[in-house]
């Protein structure tokens, strides 16, 4: 008579909820790093400036310097205070393109990945 009794005093396990559909994971919104990206493009730009002189000086009758001219003011052909002076302003050409292209970037994201998620579950 134990068993019994313990099978009546145990509760019936509730049955589970069906599940409907696979559960996709969740995704967060991509995002750029503005730093890394500012980093990256003021260095890339930076360096493509300096191979860009180091190019005119071993080829100078393909040199591009006249568009440096026009690009970077105050930059004159050659001395070392015009080359810093171009290095600092590519670098800052990057920072430039980071700062408006990340946020917009991130702003237009957010907006259509919360309209997309908002198509996807009805609301």
């Amino acid at each position: 008579m134990p068993d019994v009794e313990s099978a009546s005093s145990t509760k019936p396990k509730p049955k589970p909820k069906p599940h409907y559909g696979t559960p996709l994971p969740s995704q967060a919104v991509p995002q750029i790093p503005v730093i890394a990206l500012g980093m990256s493009l003021g260095l890339f730009l930076a360096v493509t400036f300096s191979l860009c002189v180091g190019f005119d000086l071993l080829f100078p009758d393909r040199a591009m310097y006249k568009s440096w001219l026009r690009l970077l003011p105050g930059f004159t052909w050659l001395s070392w205070s015009s080359f810093l002076l171009g290095l600092a302003e590519s670098f800052s050409y990057g920072w430039y393109v980071a700062l408006v292209f990340g946020p917009l970037y991130n702003f237009f994201a957010t907006r259509l990945f919360a309209k997309r998620l908002n198509r996807h579950s009805g609301a």
